[in-house]
């Protein structure tokens, strides 16, 4: 999620199922609804003037109920659902204006799609399925083959190569879809209800391997759901639409701490808060003692001075290689001993900023300070058991407690 011009930007999309939407459009333009629509022309308004930005990298979620418009929306995104009005720039280029010998093209090479049903031919071995879309694009034999059981053994299902589908599970079916979406290295990756058809257990699974896989990959992930608990687990960022409508934008956190309204309140009241805010959201800034520029009576008085009880110290490199007891230092210092390594305890717990609350209340219940680090190892600060009781406490009671909240804006390839 690091590029300064959008992979993806969706302006004022309107989509309009019908015959002549013309009429509808102007209505809708004039300020009508959807059940306003309908009723005048017998036309249903599918996309409700949406515009939002996707990030380079970013796994993003759109989601609603049945009807909501998540599902048009993403196939206007590659115009297998045309759009009545509106843009969809792709690397700053609108897809939704440009003529169908270019949008093949895009749809070839810039674009891949899974979907629900998993889409494989069953009368195609499992490598000729995860090759289908090199074959496409004519890329030769040998190169498209050796490119297929590449991206296999990415998802686990080298052993699988020679057998037909019907031989898979479902959940090893979809993996099959999900690699031939991945070998045609398209960076923009379309995921329409791709978990939905699974069982539970499956999906869950699924769930882990597509966020392990976008570790390694770093696609830009559009993925359609209509399960909340699942788009805060895995979305970087999640849109929540109704009736064709986008009600919030947000960050799995920002949607649950900061609910725009009455709708999203009732959506996320379900949710295990636990699973979805991150411990990097709640941590306490704290200032380390670096280790090799001071001794032991240096940090000692460094306590006294901010009256603290305990302190992490870092290396030269920022990151955490113990943490300091006061009491244990007093006793040191008196003794004469000097070197801060001689008095650190090195047996502390340390977790990553995106490590989920629920995972690490085992390490909160021994009462001492959790070292938050970021993705590279560095220190960032503390987490103490108070501050997560302290969390979800407030996640449980916020709804009750925000008091007035404001009102809703709201009144269905390439391979």
């Amino acid at each position: 999620m690091s590029s300064s011009q959008p992979k993806i930007q969706i302006e004022n999309l309107v989509k309009i199922y019908g015959k002549n939407p013309t009429h509808a459009l102007k209505l809708f333009r004039e300020g009508g609804n959807r059940d306003d629509i309908l009723q005048a022309t017998g036309h249903v308004l599918g996309v409700a003037d949406v515009s939002l930005s996707i990030a380079e990298g970013e796994l993003f979620v759109i989601m609603g109920l049945s009807g909501s418009g998540k599902s048009t929306l993403v196939r206007c995104l590659n115009r297998l659902i045309e759009p009545t009005s509106g843009h969809v720039y792709i690397d700053g280029e609108d897809v939704a204006k440009v003529d169908l010998p270019r949008l093949r093209e895009v749809r070839r090479t810039q674009i891949s799609m899974v979907f629900q049903r998993f889409g494989l031919f069953p009368h195609k071995s499992v490598l000729e399925n995860t090759e289908y879309g090199l074959k496409m694009r004519g890329i030769p034999v040998e190169e498209r083959r050796q490119k297929a059981l590449e991206t296999l053994a990415i998802v686990g299902l080298s052993k699988w190569a020679d057998y037909a589908p019907s031989a898979l599970s479902g959940g090893m079916q979809q993996r099959v879809g999900l690699a031939r979406a991945l070998a045609t290295d398209a960076p923009i990756l379309l995921m329409d209800e791709a978990f939905s058809a699974l069982d539970p257990l499956i999906r869950r699974e699924m769930q882990d391997e597509l966020m392990r896989l976008q570790t390694e990959l770093h696609r830009t992930i559009v993925f359609i759901s209509h399960d909340i608990q699942e788009a805060l687990k895995i979305g970087d960022r999640v849109a929540i639409m109704k009736d064709g409508y986008l009600v919030q934008v947000g960050t799995p956190e920002e949607i649950i701490t900061n609910p725009v309204d009455d709708y999203i309140v009732a959506f996320t009241q379900d949710v295990n808060r636990a699973q979805v805010l991150k411990t990097g959201s709640i941590v306490r800034q704290t200032v380390p003692f670096i280790l090799g520029q001071g001794s032991a009576r240096a940090a000692l008085e460094d306590m006294q001075t901010h009256q603290r009880r305990r302190m992490h110290v870092v290396d030269r490199q920022g990151k955490p290689v113990g943490i300091l007891n006061r009491k244990d230092l007093e006793s040191a210092v008196q003794s004469g001993v000097e070197a801060v390594e001689a008095v650190m305890r090195t047996d502390f717990p340390t977790v990553e900023a995106s490590t989920s609350l629920e995972k690490i209340f085992h390490l909160a219940q021994y009462g001492a300070p959790i070292a938050v680090v970021n993705r590279k190892g560095k220190f960032k600060g503390v987490v103490e058991q108070s501050d997560i009781l302290a969390s979800i406490g407030r996640l449980s009671h916020g709804a009750e407690d925000d008091g007035a909240v404001t009102d809703s804006p709201v009144g269905p390839i390439a391979v």
